[in-house]
């Protein structure tokens, strides 16, 4: 992909343009007036034109790192269809035999459910890299995936189209400890995968987890964590404990105000690095903290890049 397409992680839109859709209309006999825009292939020159293509001819993206879909939340999206038909378009591939999904498995999903012979679709010329990527790129901005979901992604699209991490996190608007910190819970013992793959646990406290050496102490403070409902914050405390190494000292007031608190989450999700704010008012500190001798090389790259992109 090197030189064809600028990052793809700035969003879908800044891949496919604005997109003009022309939203389906309920007739008398239940069907969906299907206007002048029939099954033209991007080749016309029109890329972003909407194109309503049979259901059947169309294929699930073979990339796709959702692993699971919520069949209550199919039912209700195939409700929605079935009163307002699709009102934002699939985006496919051609592929050797009809259409692959590029993007919006789950309307085509719903709208198979909900009766539909065809749905309003924008069929691009794309590699299976880029399918991969804008796949990923779509569940993510959604929220839509588990840690392990995304991390089984990642290694998918390193492992196949031998893209380093740097590339990966360009491709997909995150930095590179995230890639990292990701990918690195792929490594963690059985137990603590599914609970990530559940949502009992969260990214963040994989990374406290990782202060532990010992993977049977992981995995008890990792049920523990998951089973009491513990804080990230928490989870760390217990995890630095565990470990032997001193507790940090505590410096400023005690307590945090929920906007401290807010901001130490979105910093330490935008850079991937635990991110702790200490103090208060006009006088503080904010703290990038590591676990090993990796977390601490990624600390140094990552403000070395933030360094150079102020030059």
């Amino acid at each position: 992909m090197a030189g064809k397409k600028p990052a793809l992680g700035r969003g879908l839109d800044a891949l496919f343009g604005d997109i003009e859709v022309k939203v389906p209309v309920k007739q008398d006999g239940g069907q969906q007036q299907e206007t002048e825009i029939k099954k033209e292939h991007a080749s016309t020159g029109q890329e972003n034109a909407v194109l309503y293509v049979d259901i059947d001819e169309i294929k699930p993206n073979s990339m796709q790192p959702r692993q699971s879909f919520d069949p209550d939340a199919i039912d209700e999206l195939a409700a929605s269809i079935e009163a307002y038909g699709v009102l934002q378009p699939v985006i496919l591939a051609i592929a050797e035999k009809g259409y692959e999904l590029v993007a919006g498995e789950r309307r085509w999903r719903a709208a198979r459910k909900a009766g539909l012979r065809t749905v309003p679709a924008i069929v691009r010329e794309v590699t299976s890299e880029e399918t991969a990527i804008i796949a990923l790129i779509e569940n993510m901005q959604r929220e839509d995936l588990n840690t392990i979901e995304e991390a089984t992604a990642f290694r998918t699209i390193i492992d196949k189209y031998r893209m380093t991490q740097e590339g990966l996190a360009l491709a997909v608007g995150k930095s590179r400890p995230h890639i990292a910190n990701t990918l690195r819970t792929l490594a963690m013992p059985p137990e603590i995968v599914e609970l990530l793959r559940s949502g009992a646990l969260t990214l963040g406290h994989a990374n406290a987890l990782g202060a532990i050496k010992d993977a049977g102490q992981q995995v008890k403070l990792a049920e523990k964590a998951a089973k009491n409902g513990l804080s990230v914050r928490e989870t760390e405390r217990l995890a630095v404990s565990l470990s032997g190494k001193k507790p940090r000292r505590q410096t400023g007031p005690a307590g945090k105000t929920s906007e401290i608190r807010i901001v130490e989450q979105e910093l330490t999700s935008i850079t991937g690095i635990k991110v702790e704010i200490s103090g208060g008012g006009e006088k503080g500190s904010v703290e990038l903290r590591y676990f090993d001798r990796q977390g601490l090389e990624e600390i140094i790259e990552f403000l070395r890049k933030a360094g150079n992109k102020q030059k």
